[in-house]
């Protein structure tokens, strides 16, 4: 009904455009251009309903995540997780961290360097988010708490992203031997405590979540989410972290 007054409304304003003229007076020309200009006007009309129609069928857009807060100072529970570097540094660098995830292995020399950069003022600690795509990536973090039984989480860290591309369960054993893990105790602590393991690994990922970890790696230092990933631009972090703990 409101296409057929606009259609009415376009009429009258084109009929009126032919001045005033007796009945019957309105050449063939005339009538033929009013009708040509109607169905312009309804061909436009219907086009525009159809698209309302499309926008209005449409799902609403989900809003995206808030942006990340790099001043806000998180709560990371870090007791009884590994740790590299001067267990009484007063700085932790918290790594939320998956052992399938390329990103993470290329990290690593950073955290190395920043580690050696600044000996005695920072740690390392080591937090599980395995993500739910990367297959290996939980049984992996599962068999590194069974490495760290024997004191070897590090040894065991590395050799599992040394094979990160083709990490596979079912060579755990080898990689245990690899990274100097007695591997009998090593099949016994996975079999006996896996349960165990497996709860800290859900803790970890849970805590990351709480804590605005959006993909791996998530680097934290002083409880503050790191935005620059170099080891100037970290070793910066620890200076200011230092400061405001008054170190």
């Amino acid at each position: 009904m409101r296409h057929l007054a606009v259609v009415g409304f376009a009429l009258l304003v084109l009929v009126g455009s032919l001045g005033c003229q007796p009945p019957g007076s309105a050449s063939k020309a005339d009538v033929d251009a009013i009708s040509a200009k109607q169905d312009e006007i309804l061909a436009k009309l219907t086009a525009l309903e159809a698209g309302q129609k499309r926008l209005a069928a449409a799902p609403a857009k989900r809003p995206g995540p808030p942006p990340e807060d790099f001043n806000k100072v998180h709560k990371i529970n870090t007791a009884g997780s590994p740790v590299l570097g001067n267990p009484d540094a007063p700085i932790e660098l918290v790594e939320y961290s998956d052992f399938q995830c390329p990103f993470c292995d290329r990290v690593r020399p950073v955290l190395k360097e920043v580690l050696e950069k600044n000996q005695g003022k920072v740690k390392l600690v080591f937090k599980h988010f395995p993500l739910s795509f990367h297959r290996s990536a939980r049984p992996a973090a599962v068999a590194s708490m069974a490495a760290a039984e024997q004191g070897k989480f590090w040894e065991m860290h590395d050799v599992l992203f040394e094979n990160h591309r083709s990490l596979d369960s079912s060579k755990f054993e080898e990689y245990a031997q690899k990274a100097g893990l007695d591997v009998e105790r090593f099949k016994a602590d996975l079999a006996k405590n896996k349960a165990a393991y497996e709860k800290k690994v859900s803790s970890d990922f849970s805590e990351g979540q709480s804590n605005d970890v959006r993909g791996t790696p998530s680097l934290y230092i002083g409880g503050k989410k790191v935005r620059a990933r170099s080891p100037e631009a970290m070793s910066a972090m620890i200076e200011e972290a230092l400061k405001a703990s008054g170190g």
